[in-house]
C-alpha cells in the first residue's frame, strides 16, 4: 500500500457502494445464508481432515508455498485465520450440499441434454461473394485446391489464417442455427456446401463429430450448473418475498 494512505473498512464499504456492486454483494450474502441454513437442516458435518485437505489444495492453487506466503495473502485480503477457516468450511459445505441435492440427477440431466454436449471439429472460411463461395467449394470438392490453400488465400484474420480456419471443437449452441443444423447432420470428414448468413458465405469443413462422454469433468460441470441454477432461484425467491 502506498505510503501515507490508510484504508479503513468503511472506505471499502463506500467504494463497493460507489462502484454499483451492492446488489451483487447482497446476492452473495443471501447465497451464503441459504447454503448455511440448508447445511444446518441436513446436519452436514465437516471433518478436520476435510478442512486440512481443502486448505492444502487452496494453498497449492494460489501458490502459497510457505507459512509466510499464506500470512501475506491473508493480510492482503484482510482475513484472519478464523476468517480463512470459515471460508474453507463454506467451500466444503457448498460442495457437500450440491452433491446431496444433485449428485443423483447428473446422469439423467446429461442424457436428456446429450445433444447440447456434442461437439464438432470444424474449419471455416467466410467469404463476401456467394458465387466465389460455390466456385471454391467445387474446386475443393474436385481436389483442384485444398481447404488449407483456400483458407490461406481468403481468410483475413492472421491468427485464423495461420490455423487454416480451425475453430473446433465447438458446441452446436455456439453456432448459428442454419450452420449448426448442417454441421451436426454431416458425415465427417465432409465439406459442406456454402451456407449464407448475415456474416457472409461460410465454407465449412467438418472434420469429426465428438460424441459426449459423462466423465468426471463433465459431471462436475453439470453439478455446478444445477447447483448454481437452484441457488439463483432461491435468491430470487428470498428477494421477491422479502425474506
Amino acid at each position: 500500500m502506498p505510503s501515507g494512505i490508510n484504508i479503513a473498512d468503511q472506505d471499502i464499504l463506500k467504494q463497493i457502494k460507489l462502484s454499483g456492486k451492492v446488489p451483487e454483494i447482497i446476492d452473495e450474502i443471501i447465497k451464503h445464508r441459504i447454503i448455511t441454513k440448508e447445511g444446518e437442516k441436513l446436519d452436514i458435518i465437516i471433518e478436520t481432515e476435510e478442512l486440512q485437505t481443502e486448505a492444502d489444495q487452496f494453498r497449492l492453487v494460489n501458490e502459497l508455498h510457505s507459512a509466510n506466503d499464506t500470512h501475506q495473502w491473508l493480510e492482503k485480503n484482510r482475513l484472519s485465520l478464523d476468517d480463512f477457516e470459515e471460508m474453507l468450511c463454506f467451500t466444503i459445505l457448498s460442495r457437500k450440499l450440491a452433491n446431496h441435492l444433485f449428485s443423483d440427477k447428473i446422469g439423467p440431466y446429461f442424457y436428456q441434454n446429450q445433444l447440447d454436449y456434442t461437439e464438432a471439429i470444424i474449419y471455416e472460411i467466410i467469404l463476401d461473394d456467394e458465387d466465389l463461395g460455390m466456385e471454391l467449394y467445387y474446386a475443393i470438392d474436385e481436389e483442384e485446391m485444398s481447404f488449407w490453400d483456400v483458407a490461406h488465400q481468403y481468410i483475413q484474420n492472421e491468427e485464423l489464417r495461420r490455423k487454416g480456419g480451425y475453430l473446433g471443437p465447438i458446441k452446436r449452441q455456439s453456432l448459428k442455427p442454419e450452420i449448426s443444423a448442417a454441421v451436426f447432420a454431416a458425415n465427417p470428414p465432409q465439406l459442406l456446401k456454402p451456407i449464407l448468413t448475415s456474416q457472409g458465405v461460410h465454407l465449412i469443413l467438418v472434420e469429426t463429430i465428438i460424441e459426449p462422454e459423462l466423465n468426471e469433468k463433465k459431471r462436475y460441470q453439470i453439478l455446478d450448473n444445477l447447483f448454481s441454477e437452484w441457488l439463483n432461484n432461491q435468491v430470487k425467491y428470498y428477494l421477491s418475498n422479502g425474506v
